[in-house]
């Protein structure tokens, strides 16, 4: 990153942004609910040391089956560490084992116990003390087994699973991995839980087959800035062998901690029974949330006996809101016409290195820097996405449209197609009371389903969520259509053969996806798709694309420009993801990997609003040069500003350029601001020959009401000195779990600190204190090639707070190369229960960091024969994903 000075001022900048705060601790669910202090139900980590082995094995369910050999690892857990460049099914497919050992607090004898996996990808098994509990197929919804009669109180207890994430079209999204736009990075990789309660609770949703039921479920209804009606629909179990008589307590909170609305119904459950229990709240003057103003309410409920003592409670946290898409007059939000489109992005939740095994930061991380970058809806590509993300989605500000699992694939076999309808079921019931949800996508992406599917699943949304503000959508060219109120499609804005046709006066619409534009569906070359590496002039064209071309296309002007009935679109894609069908991974993300900006994420920036409003994100006024003052670089200047004026002052004889930023002619702002002919490097060396480097530099102003509210300057690299090193991690504190990990980013820097972009080296890292470096030489993680200036890398913590060290070096250092970097950090203690055999975590530092090959040398040899013939098939594969994608008409 180049030397970035940025100064607000005036009243747009009076506010404190949440960007600003240190230390920040986002709070996250466990297995759907926030925990309550003396509620008699307390959940545990299970996270932390896991044995691991890669490969099938046979008796490794059982309990005394010796596991001493295996790896130990921790979860969220994705088989193995990737390469940055991990598409064209570079990743396993196969069986896999884990095994957990753990001793239960005696506490909890005679309490209920439910194991809860957030997903385990693919097909599953689940084993506890070699008895099998569960068996799933679904690879990103929960996993719930009921353990309590089979734990052993007096030793050693042993968790089993089997996981298979290998192709199987019984079971969606279906498809092959070769030929599917994303990959099954498999393993249990997401959190693990050990629910313990008494035996009268609040049931989970995903584990009762419960419709519109089943939990908490929490509707809102008749609201208003004055009023609104807060429905909430408990499901109660008895498992004791008499009667139980009670109430059921509800208490809404304000973010000051003042108790606004307090119920309570009375309790009278009969032995070894369930039933649910309703009551309405009704809140006076509520906050209501929208994404510049996400305000949640804490919701408390307690189970209390006869005696007034609490035996089962939780809080969640409700957003009070309505949504209604009205066809022409289009998406209303709290009983008002919203006021601009909304802009949004896909996300697939893929990491460098960690595949589909992110942390729960990680996913705040990501729901940050797009809500900061002025995102306002979020589209789950193209399955239900781990639940920190959509807290983070409730506490941030994003809309979230949820995905069933699919990708251009049906299956005439009857258990397919039942095996939709749950995963249907349990992500409504899974997500359904997040303030954040603004639409159901229930039919499979780009499918050629039968007619009846479309009418099924969208009954089965609205079976299981009959309240108001319950929206499906799907695509305007897919068969079902006329059974959904909101569709997909590209607004008209010229004669594009790929925009919608025909216009339905009843119906609202939206683009899934746009900002793609290939040459073929096949090779995938597109302005678009850019790698940060390839440097400024990809860059510049990318976003460019992306605001406004000089073609037609979907991008963000077309969307501003569309009537009310079209409320926006959702970019392909936020972030750089790997593949499976292509060997390239797609590059078109406003960041890479490592969530690492791109101009086109100052781009987007720059057509945020310029008032600052929103405390949850970083908005306001900004500017930014997209230059590095190369020998290299463009004589034109591209700065990306969202205020009035733009002016840019040059090292050029000193000259003052004022530019003016243009409005389009329905009086949206353009956020490209281009000075021509501005930079020369000759001058530059100019004044270096003259010792006068410092009056080398750029600097951009940026003026509202003429007032100057933001600036950057920027002046050149000079010579690499030193290494540079920073975190990336938003403000937030690393927790020492065993699993939290942070990105700490290295540059290479003149001795001003400006970060050499045009640069070869290699950084070798080594970290010390608690935490550990994730990925090795082998996938090139460390040492890790420079791309564009910097080398990121990803530091877990230990389940030890404490201080960690970060050192970086140049591979090859000499008396003359850069100096090392240090940074220095600390990770805090976790604020859950981490359930775990110390013994097991031991090992791990004398176990090898990944489980021995076991592929002979012959067996390799055939695989290669193996493979060459997949090719060939996969040709034949991708001639339908071709088809099928023209067929949807994927302009994007």
């Amino acid at each position: 990153m180049k030397k970035i000075r940025i100064v607000l001022f005036g009243v747009v900048g009076l506010l404190v942004s949440m960007a600003s705060l240190a230390n920040y601790t986002p709070e996250f669910s466990t297995a759907g609910f926030f925990q309550l202090k003396d509620s008699g139900r307390e959940v545990y980590s299970m996270n932390v040391a896991w044995r691991f082995y890669k490969g099938a094995v046979e008796g490794a369910e059982a309990s005394d089956f010796n596991d001493s050999q295996w790896a130990v690892v921790a979860l969220p857990h994705g088989i193995e560490y990737l390469p940055t460049e991990a598409s064209g099914c570079v990743n396993y497919q196969g069986e896999v084992w884990y095994r957990k050992h753990f001793e239960p607090d005696h506490t909890l004898k005679g309490k209920k116990l439910f194991l809860h996996f957030e997903a385990i990808m693919g097909k599953s098994k689940v084993w506890i003390n070699g008895q099998l509990v569960k068996e799933h197929f679904s690879g990103f919804l929960p996993v719930i087994a009921d353990v309590t009669p089979y734990i052993n109180w007096d030793g050693d207890n042993v968790i089993a699973v089997l996981a298979d994430n290998s192709n199987d079209p019984l079971y969606p999204p279906g498809k092959p991995q070769e030929t599917l736009d994303f990959a099954y990075f498999g393993g249990i990789y997401r959190d693990c839980w050990l629910v313990a309660h008494n035996n009268i609770y609040i049931t989970n949703p995903n584990y009762e087959d419960e419709i519109a039921g089943g939990g908490l479920l929490v509707a809102s209804d008749k609201v208003s800035e004055f009023s609104a009606e807060v429905t909430v629909k408990a499901h109660l179990r008895n498992e004791l062998k008499r009667s139980f008589r009670g109430v059921i307590e509800y208490e809404l909170i304000n973010n000051k901690g003042e108790v606004v609305v307090r119920s309570e119904s009375a309790l009278r459950l009969k032995a070894q029974k369930a039933q649910h229990v309703t009551n309405k709240l009704t809140v006076d003057k509520p906050n209501l949330w929208s994404p510049d103003s996400p305000y949640l309410y804490r919701l408390v409920v307690r189970v209390k006996d006869e005696n007034n003592q609490m035996v089962d409670g939780y809080r969640r946290r409700i957003g009070i809101r309505s949504i209604e898409f009205k066809g022409q007059d289009g998406f209303w939000l709290n009983g008002k016409p919203y006021p601009q489109p909304l802009i949004g992005a896909n996300r697939h939740q893929d990491f460098a290195v960690l595949g589909n095994a992110l942390p729960n930061s990680l996913h705040w991380r990501d729901a940050k820097k797009l809500r900061d970058v002025g995102l306002k809806v979020i589209r789950n590509a193209h399955y239900p996405q781990d639940p920190a993300f959509m807290d983070a989605c409730d506490e941030l500000g994003l809309f979230v449209i949820v995905n069933t699992p699919g990708w251009q694939f049906w299956n005439d076999e009857p258990i397919f197609e039942q095996r939709v309808y749950s995963d249907i079921r349990n992500m409504v019931r899974r997500d359904r009371n997040h303030a954040s949800i603004w639409l159901w996508e229930p039919i499979l992406n780009e499918t050629w389903y039968p007619d009846y599917f479309a009418k099924n699943t969208r009954a089965i949304v609205e079976s299981e969520f009959p309240y108001p503000g319950c929206y499906c959508a799907c695509d305007a060219e897919a068969k079902g259509n006329e059974h959904f109120d909101i569709l997909f499609g590209h607004p008209s804005t010229g004669d594009q053969n790929w925009a919608l046709k025909h216009i339905d006066p009843n119906k609202t619409y939206f683009t899934r996806e746009w900002g793609d534009n290939v040459d073929d569906w096949n090779s995938h070359n597109s302005p678009s798709r850019v790698n940060k590496s390839w440097g400024e002039q990809a860059m510049l064209i990318q976003a460019k694309h992306y605001a406004k071309p000089d073609y037609q296309y979907t991008c963000y002007d077309a969307l501003y420009r569309t009537s009310r009935q079209h409320v926006g679109g959702a970019l392909w894609h936020s972030f750089d993801h790997q593949r499976g069908y292509h060997p390239d991974p797609f590059y078109g993300g406003i960041m890479d990997v490592f969530r690492q900006p791109k101009y086109s994420y100052e781009l987007f920036k720059a057509q945020r609003s310029p008032i600052q409003t929103d405390l949850m994100a970083e908005t306001g006024p900004t500017v930014f040069i997209a230059h590095e003052m190369t020998p290299f670089s463009s004589p034109d200047i591209t700065v990306y500003s969202n205020c009035d004026e733009v002016r840019l002052q040059v090292f050029k004889e000193g000259k003052q350029y004022v530019y003016k930023r243009e409005k389009t002619e329905n009086g949206i702002p353009n956020p490209i601001v281009v000075f021509s002919g501005v930079y020369d490097f000759m001058a530059d060396k100019a004044l270096s020959r003259k010792r006068k480097q410092e009056e080398v530099f750029m600097q951009a102003d940026g003026y509202i009401n003429g007032e100057k509210v933001a600036t950057h300057r920027i002046e050149p690299a000079r010579r690499p000195e030193k290494l540079v090193l920073w975190l990336d991690d938003e403000g937030t504190e690393l927790l020492a779990d065993g699993s939290d990990c942070v990105t700490v980013v290295a540059g290479v820097a003149d001795k001003n600190g400006n970060i050499k972009r045009l640069n070869n080296y290699f950084i070798r890292f080594t970290v010390e204190g608690e935490g550990t470096l994730l990925g090795d030489e082998s996938i090139m993680a460390n040492p890790r090639p420079v791309n564009w200036g910097t080398a990121p890398v990803l530091v877990q913590a230990t389940t030890q707070p404490g201080e960690i060290k970060v050192t970086a070096s140049v591979l090859f250092e000499g008396s003359q190369t850069p100096i090392r970097g240090e940074l220095t950090f600390s990770s805090v203690g976790a604020s859950n229960h981490l359930l775990f055999n110390i013994s097991e975590l031991a090992d791990k530092a004398r176990n090898a960091a990944s489980t021995p090959s076991q592929i002979t040398k012959s067996d390799q040899e055939l695989l290669k024969e193996v493979e060459a013939l997949k090719r060939e098939l996969n040709d034949l594969k991708l001639k339908e994903v071709e088809r099928q994608q023209e067929a949807f008409g994927e302009k994007k």
